[in-house]
Protein backbone atom coordinates (compact mmCIF):
# COMPACT_ATOMS: atom_id res chain seq x y z
CA UNK A 1 0.00 0.00 0.00
CA UNK A 2 1.48 3.58 -1.19
CA UNK A 3 1.32 6.08 1.67
CA UNK A 4 0.04 9.41 0.82
CA UNK A 5 2.25 12.39 1.35
CA UNK A 6 1.41 14.41 4.23
CA UNK A 7 -0.71 17.99 3.01
CA UNK A 8 -0.43 21.16 3.86
CA UNK A 9 -3.29 22.74 5.83
CA UNK A 10 -5.06 26.11 4.70
CA UNK A 11 -4.44 28.29 7.60
CA UNK A 12 -6.18 31.69 6.14
CA UNK A 13 -9.56 30.55 8.32
CA UNK A 14 -7.78 30.56 11.64
CA UNK A 15 -5.30 33.59 11.22
CA UNK A 16 -8.74 35.57 10.08
CA UNK A 17 -10.84 34.00 13.32
CA UNK A 18 -8.17 34.60 15.93
CA UNK A 19 -7.68 38.39 14.45
CA UNK A 20 -11.08 38.85 14.86
CA UNK A 21 -11.41 37.78 18.38
CA UNK A 22 -8.44 40.23 19.03
CA UNK A 23 -9.91 42.93 17.31
CA UNK A 24 -13.59 42.04 19.80
CA UNK A 25 -11.62 42.39 22.59
CA UNK A 26 -9.79 45.61 21.29
CA UNK A 27 -13.32 46.96 20.90
CA UNK A 28 -14.68 45.99 24.09
CA UNK A 29 -11.78 47.62 25.97
CA UNK A 30 -11.91 50.59 23.85
CA UNK A 31 -15.36 51.25 24.73
CA UNK A 32 -14.79 50.38 28.33
CA UNK A 33 -11.65 52.66 28.79
CA UNK A 34 -13.73 55.78 27.15
CA UNK A 35 -17.21 55.39 28.59
CA UNK A 36 -18.05 59.25 30.05
CA UNK A 37 -20.14 58.64 34.26
CA UNK A 38 -21.57 62.01 33.45
CA UNK A 39 -23.34 61.00 29.50
CA UNK A 40 -24.07 58.94 27.33
CA UNK A 41 -20.87 57.47 25.22
CA UNK A 42 -22.80 57.73 22.38
CA UNK A 43 -23.91 61.77 22.59
CA UNK A 44 -23.19 63.75 19.39
CA UNK A 45 -22.53 62.38 15.89
CA UNK A 46 -21.47 59.00 16.27
CA UNK A 47 -18.45 59.13 14.15
CA UNK A 48 -16.71 61.41 16.41
CA UNK A 49 -17.32 59.00 19.87
CA UNK A 50 -14.63 56.71 20.50
CA UNK A 51 -16.91 53.89 20.77
CA UNK A 52 -18.59 54.75 16.80
CA UNK A 53 -15.03 55.37 15.34
CA UNK A 54 -14.00 51.99 16.53
CA UNK A 55 -16.47 50.11 15.89
CA UNK A 56 -16.04 52.05 11.83
CA UNK A 57 -12.39 50.95 12.45
CA UNK A 58 -13.02 47.28 13.13
CA UNK A 59 -16.14 46.29 10.37
CA UNK A 60 -13.30 48.23 8.18
CA UNK A 61 -10.51 46.34 8.90
CA UNK A 62 -12.40 42.76 8.59
CA UNK A 63 -13.17 43.55 5.31
CA UNK A 64 -9.60 44.87 4.53
CA UNK A 65 -8.42 41.33 5.69
CA UNK A 66 -11.20 38.99 4.34
CA UNK A 67 -10.49 40.78 0.90
CA UNK A 68 -7.00 41.05 0.54
CA UNK A 69 -6.66 37.10 1.94
CA UNK A 70 -8.92 36.31 -0.99
CA UNK A 71 -7.41 38.36 -3.97
CA UNK A 72 -3.89 38.66 -2.37
CA UNK A 73 -3.69 34.91 -4.07
CA UNK A 74 -3.83 36.63 -7.31
CA UNK A 75 -1.95 39.22 -6.93
CA UNK A 76 1.39 37.22 -5.50
CA UNK A 77 1.34 35.47 -8.93
CA UNK A 78 1.52 38.02 -11.17
CA UNK A 79 4.94 38.97 -12.02
CA UNK A 80 4.57 42.45 -12.93
CA UNK A 81 2.70 43.11 -9.23
CA UNK A 82 5.87 41.69 -7.55
CA UNK A 83 8.35 43.97 -9.30
CA UNK A 84 6.29 47.10 -9.33
CA UNK A 85 4.48 47.30 -6.75
CA UNK A 86 6.91 47.01 -3.82
CA UNK A 87 9.47 50.02 -4.82
CA UNK A 88 6.90 52.57 -5.89
CA UNK A 89 4.67 51.95 -2.81
CA UNK A 90 8.19 52.51 -0.80
CA UNK A 91 8.91 56.07 -2.56
CA UNK A 92 5.00 56.86 -2.56
CA UNK A 93 5.25 55.93 1.97
CA UNK A 94 8.84 57.56 2.18
CA UNK A 95 6.99 61.03 0.99
CA UNK A 96 4.21 60.80 3.06
CA UNK A 97 6.90 59.99 6.38
CA UNK A 98 8.49 62.86 5.34
CA UNK A 99 5.12 65.42 5.00
CA UNK A 100 4.33 64.91 8.30
CA UNK A 101 7.76 66.55 9.26
CA UNK A 102 6.78 69.97 7.52
CA UNK A 103 5.21 72.30 8.99
CA UNK A 104 1.50 73.11 8.02
CA UNK A 105 1.19 69.54 6.44
CA UNK A 106 1.97 67.56 9.41
CA UNK A 107 -0.51 67.40 12.19
CA UNK A 108 1.30 68.24 15.62
CA UNK A 109 0.21 66.23 18.70
CA UNK A 110 2.06 66.50 22.12
CA UNK A 111 4.82 68.01 20.06
CA UNK A 112 5.61 65.09 18.19
CA UNK A 113 4.44 65.46 14.03
CA UNK A 114 2.96 61.45 13.59
CA UNK A 115 0.31 62.61 11.36
CA UNK A 116 -1.59 63.80 8.22
CA UNK A 117 -4.91 65.21 8.57
CA UNK A 118 -6.71 63.16 4.87
CA UNK A 119 -10.41 64.05 5.38
CA UNK A 120 -12.34 67.28 6.29
CA UNK A 121 -11.48 68.75 9.96
CA UNK A 122 -15.15 68.17 11.30
CA UNK A 123 -14.76 64.08 10.77
CA UNK A 124 -11.80 64.42 13.02
CA UNK A 125 -9.89 61.80 11.63
CA UNK A 126 -6.38 61.37 10.74
CA UNK A 127 -3.81 59.09 9.08
CA UNK A 128 -0.31 57.61 10.83
CA UNK A 129 2.15 56.86 7.62
CA UNK A 130 4.40 55.25 10.54
CA UNK A 131 1.77 52.67 10.58
CA UNK A 132 2.06 51.59 7.00
CA UNK A 133 5.92 51.77 7.02
CA UNK A 134 5.79 48.66 9.17
CA UNK A 135 4.34 46.77 6.43
CA UNK A 136 6.13 48.33 3.83
CA UNK A 137 9.50 47.39 4.75
CA UNK A 138 8.48 43.76 5.25
CA UNK A 139 7.40 44.15 1.79
CA UNK A 140 10.09 45.70 -0.03
CA UNK A 141 12.79 43.59 1.94
CA UNK A 142 11.37 40.99 1.18
CA UNK A 143 11.12 41.89 -2.50
CA UNK A 144 14.79 42.86 -2.58
CA UNK A 145 15.81 39.66 -0.49
CA UNK A 146 13.33 36.83 -2.12
CA UNK A 147 12.21 37.79 -5.34
CA UNK A 148 15.14 39.43 -7.63
CA UNK A 149 17.17 36.36 -7.93
CA UNK A 150 20.04 38.05 -6.00
CA UNK A 151 22.31 36.52 -3.62
CA UNK A 152 20.99 37.38 -0.24
CA UNK A 153 25.24 37.10 0.90
CA UNK A 154 26.10 40.01 -1.48
CA UNK A 155 26.99 43.61 0.09
CA UNK A 156 26.23 45.42 -3.23
CA UNK A 157 23.50 43.90 -4.62
CA UNK A 158 21.30 42.80 -2.01
CA UNK A 159 22.81 43.65 1.59
CA UNK A 160 23.05 47.40 0.61
CA UNK A 161 20.07 48.33 -0.76
CA UNK A 162 18.16 45.98 2.14
CA UNK A 163 20.08 48.04 4.63
CA UNK A 164 19.65 51.60 3.31
CA UNK A 165 15.72 51.05 3.21
CA UNK A 166 15.79 49.84 6.98
CA UNK A 167 17.95 53.29 7.96
CA UNK A 168 15.32 55.50 5.38
CA UNK A 169 12.07 54.21 7.26
CA UNK A 170 14.13 54.44 10.55
CA UNK A 171 15.54 57.70 10.41
CA UNK A 172 12.28 58.96 8.81
CA UNK A 173 10.01 57.65 11.62
CA UNK A 174 12.59 57.90 14.78
CA UNK A 175 12.44 61.70 14.10
CA UNK A 176 8.78 61.75 16.08
CA UNK A 177 8.34 58.21 17.11
CA UNK A 178 11.24 56.10 18.76
CA UNK A 179 9.74 53.28 19.53
CA UNK A 180 8.58 52.63 16.07
CA UNK A 181 11.81 53.09 15.03
CA UNK A 182 13.37 50.56 17.20
CA UNK A 183 10.47 47.83 16.18
CA UNK A 184 11.17 48.67 12.50
CA UNK A 185 14.87 48.45 13.00
CA UNK A 186 14.40 45.20 15.30
CA UNK A 187 12.12 43.38 12.52
CA UNK A 188 14.53 44.64 9.33
CA UNK A 189 17.85 42.91 11.12
CA UNK A 190 15.76 40.05 11.73
CA UNK A 191 14.71 39.63 8.26
CA UNK A 192 18.74 39.91 7.11
CA UNK A 193 19.30 37.32 9.10
CA UNK A 194 16.50 34.80 8.32
CA UNK A 195 17.69 35.72 4.89
CA UNK A 196 20.81 34.44 4.93
CA UNK A 197 22.89 38.09 4.84
CA UNK A 198 27.14 37.34 6.08
CA UNK A 199 27.67 37.87 9.42
CA UNK A 200 29.91 40.77 9.26
CA UNK A 201 27.64 42.43 7.14
CA UNK A 202 25.19 42.01 10.21
CA UNK A 203 27.57 42.99 12.71
CA UNK A 204 28.10 46.07 10.64
CA UNK A 205 24.87 47.07 10.53
CA UNK A 206 24.00 46.59 14.03
CA UNK A 207 27.18 49.11 15.39
CA UNK A 208 25.82 51.69 13.08
CA UNK A 209 22.07 51.21 13.71
CA UNK A 210 23.80 51.23 17.66
CA UNK A 211 25.08 54.20 17.07
CA UNK A 212 22.26 55.79 14.87
CA UNK A 213 19.06 54.88 17.85
CA UNK A 214 22.04 56.21 20.28
CA UNK A 215 21.70 59.81 18.46
CA UNK A 216 17.55 59.78 18.16
CA UNK A 217 17.65 58.84 21.89
CA UNK A 218 19.61 61.60 22.53
CA UNK A 219 17.73 64.23 20.17
CA UNK A 220 15.08 64.44 22.15
CA UNK A 221 15.32 65.37 26.22
CA UNK A 222 11.95 63.76 27.20
CA UNK A 223 13.56 60.41 25.99
CA UNK A 224 16.33 60.50 28.12
CA UNK A 225 14.01 61.15 30.40
CA UNK A 226 11.95 58.48 29.82
CA UNK A 227 15.24 56.30 30.03
CA UNK A 228 15.43 57.93 33.55
CA UNK A 229 12.39 57.03 34.58
CA UNK A 230 12.60 53.58 33.72
CA UNK A 231 15.84 53.10 36.40
CA UNK A 232 14.03 54.82 39.01
CA UNK A 233 10.40 55.25 38.69
CA UNK A 234 10.14 56.62 42.11
CA UNK A 235 12.63 59.37 41.48
CA UNK A 236 9.95 61.62 39.76
CA UNK A 237 6.42 60.16 41.14
CA UNK A 238 4.97 63.24 39.86
CA UNK A 239 6.97 63.70 36.34
CA UNK A 240 8.81 61.15 33.85
CA UNK A 241 7.90 57.73 36.13
CA UNK A 242 4.22 59.17 36.74
CA UNK A 243 2.72 56.89 33.92
CA UNK A 244 4.75 53.83 34.90
CA UNK A 245 3.87 53.94 38.31
CA UNK A 246 -0.10 54.24 37.27
CA UNK A 247 -0.08 51.48 35.08
CA UNK A 248 1.84 49.44 37.88
CA UNK A 249 -1.01 50.32 39.86
CA UNK A 250 -3.74 49.83 37.19
CA UNK A 251 -2.50 46.26 36.69
CA UNK A 252 -1.96 45.22 40.69
CA UNK A 253 -5.41 46.43 41.35
CA UNK A 254 -7.06 43.30 39.19
CA UNK A 255 -5.46 41.05 41.18
CA UNK A 256 -6.13 37.46 39.56
CA UNK A 257 -9.61 38.13 38.21
CA UNK A 258 -10.76 41.38 37.79
CA UNK A 259 -12.72 43.90 38.61
CA UNK A 260 -15.19 43.30 35.95
CA UNK A 261 -15.39 45.12 32.75
CA UNK A 262 -16.78 48.63 33.06
CA UNK A 263 -15.47 48.56 37.23
CA UNK A 264 -12.05 50.14 36.32
CA UNK A 265 -11.02 53.42 38.13
CA UNK A 266 -7.56 53.61 36.90
CA UNK A 267 -9.08 55.00 33.61
CA UNK A 268 -11.10 57.87 35.02
CA UNK A 269 -7.85 60.80 34.76
CA UNK A 270 -5.43 58.60 36.41
CA UNK A 271 -3.65 56.51 34.08
CA UNK A 272 -2.71 58.27 30.48
CA UNK A 273 -3.65 56.61 26.88
CA UNK A 274 -5.46 54.35 28.56
CA UNK A 275 -7.46 53.28 25.52
CA UNK A 276 -4.70 53.47 23.21
CA UNK A 277 -0.93 52.62 24.34
CA UNK A 278 -1.75 51.63 27.99
CA UNK A 279 -4.94 49.50 27.12
CA UNK A 280 -3.61 45.89 28.23
CA UNK A 281 -3.47 47.94 31.80
CA UNK A 282 -7.17 48.78 31.96
CA UNK A 283 -7.49 44.78 30.72
CA UNK A 284 -5.78 43.85 33.56
CA UNK A 285 -7.97 45.79 36.05
CA UNK A 286 -10.66 44.74 34.52
CA UNK A 287 -10.49 41.33 33.56
CA UNK A 288 -7.38 40.55 35.49
CA UNK A 289 -4.50 38.36 35.10
CA UNK A 290 -6.72 35.79 33.73
CA UNK A 291 -7.57 38.02 31.03
CA UNK A 292 -4.21 39.32 30.06
CA UNK A 293 -2.36 35.63 30.20
CA UNK A 294 -5.87 34.78 27.25
CA UNK A 295 -4.45 37.68 25.57
CA UNK A 296 -0.89 37.18 25.54
CA UNK A 297 -1.96 33.37 24.85
CA UNK A 298 -3.95 34.88 21.32
CA UNK A 299 -0.82 36.60 20.34
CA UNK A 300 1.14 33.48 20.73
CA UNK A 301 -1.31 31.35 18.84
CA UNK A 302 -1.25 33.89 16.15
CA UNK A 303 2.57 34.07 16.22
CA UNK A 304 2.36 30.31 16.06
CA UNK A 305 0.10 30.19 13.16
CA UNK A 306 2.50 32.95 11.33
CA UNK A 307 5.34 30.80 11.76
CA UNK A 308 3.40 27.59 10.05
CA UNK A 309 2.43 29.80 7.20
CA UNK A 310 6.64 30.88 6.77
CA UNK A 311 6.92 26.29 7.19
CA UNK A 312 4.50 26.26 3.82
CA UNK A 313 5.44 28.74 1.89
CA UNK A 314 7.42 27.73 -1.16
CA UNK A 315 9.22 30.34 -3.05
CA UNK A 316 11.82 33.23 -0.87
CA UNK A 317 9.37 35.92 -1.51
CA UNK A 318 6.51 34.62 0.13
CA UNK A 319 8.88 32.84 2.94
CA UNK A 320 10.48 36.62 3.87
CA UNK A 321 7.24 37.88 3.62
CA UNK A 322 5.21 35.80 6.31
CA UNK A 323 8.04 35.65 8.50
CA UNK A 324 8.65 39.98 8.37
CA UNK A 325 4.56 40.15 9.04
CA UNK A 326 4.47 37.79 11.68
CA UNK A 327 7.43 39.20 13.44
CA UNK A 328 6.50 42.69 13.43
CA UNK A 329 3.09 41.74 14.84
CA UNK A 330 4.67 39.23 17.62
CA UNK A 331 7.52 42.04 18.22
CA UNK A 332 4.74 45.32 19.00
CA UNK A 333 2.69 43.06 21.07
CA UNK A 334 5.75 42.11 23.15
CA UNK A 335 7.15 46.07 23.11
CA UNK A 336 4.03 47.12 24.17
CA UNK A 337 3.16 44.58 27.32
CA UNK A 338 7.01 45.08 28.38
CA UNK A 339 6.18 49.21 28.57
CA UNK A 340 2.66 48.62 30.52
CA UNK A 341 4.60 46.25 32.94
CA UNK A 342 7.62 48.14 33.09
CA UNK A 343 9.76 45.75 32.00
CA UNK A 344 11.27 48.72 29.30
CA UNK A 345 11.11 52.44 29.07
CA UNK A 346 7.76 53.97 28.41
CA UNK A 347 7.33 54.63 24.76
CA UNK A 348 4.25 55.67 22.25
CA UNK A 349 3.96 51.91 20.37
CA UNK A 350 0.15 50.45 20.94
CA UNK A 351 -0.88 46.43 21.20
CA UNK A 352 -1.51 45.57 17.45
CA UNK A 353 -5.39 44.80 16.72
CA UNK A 354 -6.61 45.57 20.54
CA UNK A 355 -5.47 49.88 20.91
CA UNK A 356 -8.07 52.28 20.07
CA UNK A 357 -7.02 53.95 16.26
CA UNK A 358 -7.74 52.89 12.75
CA UNK A 359 -4.21 53.42 11.05
CA UNK A 360 -2.75 51.04 12.99
CA UNK A 361 -5.41 48.46 12.54
CA UNK A 362 -6.05 49.15 8.83
CA UNK A 363 -1.98 48.15 8.68
CA UNK A 364 -2.32 45.03 11.14
CA UNK A 365 -5.58 44.15 9.04
CA UNK A 366 -4.05 43.87 5.60
CA UNK A 367 -0.70 42.01 6.75
CA UNK A 368 -2.69 39.35 7.83
CA UNK A 369 -4.64 39.18 4.79
CA UNK A 370 -1.70 38.85 3.34
CA UNK A 371 -0.32 35.96 5.43
CA UNK A 372 -3.77 34.48 5.17
CA UNK A 373 -3.54 35.04 1.15
CA UNK A 374 -0.31 33.39 1.73
CA UNK A 375 -1.48 30.39 3.22
CA UNK A 376 -3.93 29.83 1.07
CA UNK A 377 -2.11 29.99 -1.77
CA UNK A 378 0.10 26.91 -0.41
CA UNK A 379 -2.79 25.32 0.71
CA UNK A 380 -3.05 21.43 -0.48
CA UNK A 381 0.87 20.86 -1.17
CA UNK A 382 3.38 18.34 -0.13
CA UNK A 383 5.34 19.43 2.67
CA UNK A 384 8.79 20.24 1.81
CA UNK A 385 11.36 18.80 4.09
CA UNK A 386 14.56 20.77 2.07
CA UNK A 387 14.67 23.81 0.18
CA UNK A 388 18.17 24.17 -1.98
CA UNK A 389 17.14 27.75 -2.46
CA UNK A 390 17.73 28.93 0.95
CA UNK A 391 21.13 29.18 2.71
CA UNK A 392 22.52 27.29 5.31
CA UNK A 393 21.42 29.73 8.22
CA UNK A 394 17.77 29.97 6.15
CA UNK A 395 17.12 25.79 6.04
CA UNK A 396 18.24 25.82 9.75
CA UNK A 397 16.09 28.18 11.23
CA UNK A 398 12.94 26.77 8.79
CA UNK A 399 13.45 23.61 9.88
CA UNK A 400 13.39 24.65 13.82
CA UNK A 401 10.10 26.71 12.54
CA UNK A 402 8.41 23.53 10.86
CA UNK A 403 9.26 21.38 14.19
CA UNK A 404 8.20 23.99 16.23
CA UNK A 405 5.19 24.37 14.06
CA UNK A 406 4.01 21.01 13.57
Amino acid sequence: MVQDEPRTTDLSSPLILLTAVLMAVGLVMVTSSTAPVDRSMLDGPWWRSPVGRQGMFVLAGLAIMAITARLGCAALSWASFRRVVPPAVFVILAVLLAATLIPGIGDERRGSHRWLVLAPAWTGLSFQPSELAKLTLVMLLAWLLGERGTDPRSFRSAFLPASAAIGGYVLLVGTANFGTAALLAGVGGMMLLVAGCCWRHLFLLGSLGGCGMAGLLYAAPYRLARLAAYRDIWAEPRGAGYQPLQSLATIASGGWLGKGLGAGVQKYGYLPDSHSDFIFSVLCEEAGFLGGVVVIAMFCGLTWLGMRVMAQARSPLERLLAFGLTATIGLQAVMNIAVVTVMAPTTGISLPLVSAGGSGLMAFSFSVGLLGAIAHRNAGGEVVEHRSDLPARGRSLLRIGERFAW
